[in-house]
């Protein structure tokens, strides 16, 4: 367990991080943080927000995605085209993956909880710098895109 200044000066580094990579979401999220730390008896909250936030972007993010279908901007028609094409087979086996993926990690995070530490390290460093963004279902709209981009840089008898 480390000590409160400990905590506050590794938020601040966090802050100065993401300040000087210019990245928005997590200055809102350390700030976001940080005033609550800050509130008293809010040690509760923080729990609750670090044992469950997870689940809660992972379904605010469920329903940007659903968003277009409730519109009629995405149908069924749109489903059967995807699969008119490898890149829809290969969305689909990516998703499926990044869930295989997810639960292993989930698993991975219960039985090492110190690996919190590098996982969230290493996402700050890719958000950061890389330019990334901590989001789950976009992993697999990424890995689809390394593929495909891999499979267009064989040679025409081989990427189809």
């Amino acid at each position: 367990m480390t000590n409160q200044w400990e905590s506050w000066l590794f938020l601040a580094a966090i802050l100065v991080v993401a300040t000087l990579g210019k990245n928005r979401s997590l200055i809102i999220a350390v700030l976001v943080v940080g005033l609550l730390k800050a509130i008293p008896g809010t040690d509760q909250l923080l729990d609750t927000i670090g044992s469950s936030g997870i689940d809660w972007g992972v379904t605010i993010i469920s329903i940007t995605i659903l968003v277009p279908i409730a519109t009629g901007k995405i149908g069924f028609a749109d489903l059967m085209n995807a699969f008119r094409s490898p890149a829809g087979y290969i969305a689909v086996i990516c998703g499926i993956l990044v869930a295989i993926l997810s639960a292993k990690g989930v698993g991975l995070l219960a039985a090492s909880p110190e690996m919190t530490v590098a996982l969230v390290f290493g996402t700050i460093l890719g958000v950061v710098f890389l330019k990334g963004i901590a989001a789950g279902p976009v992993i697999a709209a990424g890995i689809t895109y390394t593929i495909l981009t891999v499979i267009h840089q064989l040679p025409a008898g081989l990427g189809g």
